[in-house]
């Protein structure tokens, strides 16, 4: 639509007296208030909320239940494992379906790091790398994940890998999340997209307190007002502050009461 109104715009400075002397009709945008793509600001509720801790916690207790008993062990615990990674790492899928074996760098930084070599960049300036920690025991999942689970895969870079040892392409991770999400058998409104872990990864995070520059670097973004779209704090957000905050301030007060100077 931006491109229509543009080239519309364009017709209108540079060829309307052409096309009214031509055709005998005044140049009208034909784009109106009834037809137009309703405009979504940054305080527009744009999309669902993401899915809570609570919920992504049950999820993958499902996925980790699944794996002793799916049909195909490899399978089922390199989802479970590519999934916790797309949370707690707040990747896209893109992102994730690049990673190689090589780039897990357990020693690196207090959690180690993974070395998202190819993270998205402005519209022509390639691809924006950067290191993500393993917070929240990722490191302990992808240890185990390398350890008991890459080997049951063809020998290939990949990380992440698909049965032939090639690359899962960011499709066939937002169709698998889907059908897991089928096999779990929870309600449509309880379902959610790969780049809604993402969002969750964001909105968590801040929820108990990281700094927002933290989680801007952390997902990727340019500026941290790209990151503000993507934080949508619960419903008791306010409140819970609110109780860390006095419980906080009581606290400091308890102890100067007693240690006086």
């Amino acid at each position: 639509m931006q491109i229509f109104k543009g080239f519309h715009r364009f017709l209108q400075v540079r060829k309307a007296v052409e096309i009214e002397a031509g055709f005998g009709v005044r140049l009208v945008c034909p784009v109106d208030e009834f037809n137009a793509s309703r405009h979504v600001g940054d305080d527009s509720p744009a999309q669902l909320p993401p899915p809570t801790s609570e919920r992504v916690a049950e999820f993958f207790d499902f996925l980790k239940s699944r794996i002793a008993t799916a049909r195909k062990y490899g399978p089922a615990a390199r989802d479970y494992a590519m999934f916790r990674t797309l949370y707690h790492a707040g990747l896209r899928s893109e992102e994730a379906s690049l990673l190689d074996r090589s780039d897990v760098h357990f020693s690196r930084g207090p959690f180690g790091k993974l070395h998202v070599r190819f993270g998205k960049g402005a519209r022509t300036s390639g691809p924006r790398p950067r290191w993500v920690p393993m917070l929240d025991g990722l490191d302990l999942v992808l240890h185990w994940f390398l350890d008991d689970v890459r080997g049951k895969f063809p020998d290939s870079p990949v990380l992440f890998a698909d049965e032939s040892g090639g690359s899962l392409h960011r499709g066939t991770i937002r169709n698998r999340l889907r059908y897991l999400m089928e096999l779990e058998g929870r309600p449509a409104t309880d379902r959610f997209s790969p780049h809604a872990l993402r969002r969750a990864c964001a909105t968590h995070n801040y929820e108990r307190g990281v700094d927002l520059v933290a989680i801007q670097q952390l997902l990727g973004h340019w500026t941290v007002s790209s990151t503000m779209r993507y934080v949508r704090p619960s419903a008791t957000f306010i409140e819970d502050a609110y109780r860390r905050a006095v419980t906080t301030t009581l606290g400091e007060l308890t102890a100067e009461e007693g240690n006086p100077a």
